[in-house]
């Protein structure tokens, strides 16, 4: 048998356990960088979903999905022959014009 198998193994906490005593001193700092690094990746995060551009797929699926509001032309006949024979409805389309928010 050689020298190095005759040798006792450190136990891994021996072993270690200058490197704890490092990480202990600076545990505040390690705590710090550690939220300062989720921090980061957060922001990161934030930053690439607000400049994210739809794909021309997807604009096209949205207005495809989107309803046109269609009017009537009969409607439409009647709303201006309406406003065009009564005096109460012209100064009705008036206002609404002048003031669209007003109920």
């Amino acid at each position: 048998m050689s020298d190095a198998s005759a040798k006792p193994k450190k136990s891994l906490g021996s072993s270690l356990a200058p490197v704890m005593t490092v990480l202990k001193r600076y545990v505040a700092i390690w705590f710090i960088l550690l939220l300062a690094a989720v921090y980061g990746f957060v922001l990161f995060n934030i930053q690439m979903a607000v400049t994210a551009e739809p794909s021309q797929e997807s604009i096209d699926a949205e207005v495809k999905s989107t309803a046109t509001p269609r009017i009537d032309p009969k409607v439409v006949d009647q709303m201006q022959s309406l406003q065009d024979h009564s005096v109460n409805v012209q100064t009705l389309f008036d206002q609404a014009r002048s003031n669209p928010f007003q109920e």
